[in-house]
């Protein structure tokens, strides 16, 4: 019913910037919050941000005033900025969403997942 793909993912120095992308696909009505969630190995995944369809944001406290979500309610999209990155900003980045699909219900639904490595 519905995908989503994510891209932007690599390899960076620390300090470098990165910018993730996340695009929804196929048949739905609706897509209210999207969101950002990390894992890095041997951790729990963690929201890194948040937006909902009217523009309102959150994050984490470990990357407020780093990192940006943006929305493109037209396209479908959301994006991630991300500057000044740290080592410890190396995960695995996943887009989330809620979606009103044509099933007439909410679901939600995960990227597959893009890389994101710091190095020292």
């Amino acid at each position: 019913q519905v995908q989503l793909v994510e891209s932007g993912g690599g390899l960076v120095q620390a300090g470098g910037s990165l910018r993730l992308s996340c695009a929804a696909s196929g048949s739905f009505f609706r897509i209210n919050d999207m969101s950002w969630y990390r894992q890095a190995p041997g951790k729990q995944r963690e929201l890194v941000a948040r937006t909902t369809s009217g523009g309102t944001t959150n994050y984490a406290d470990s990357v407020k005033g780093r990192f940006t979500i943006s929305r493109d309610n037209a396209k479908n999209t959301a994006s991630l900025q991300m500057n000044s990155l740290k080592p410890e900003d190396t995960a695995v980045y996943y887009c989330n969403a809620d979606v009103w699909g044509i099933s007439n219900n909410w679901r939600n639904y995960w990227g597959q997942g893009t890389q994101v490595t710091v190095s020292s």
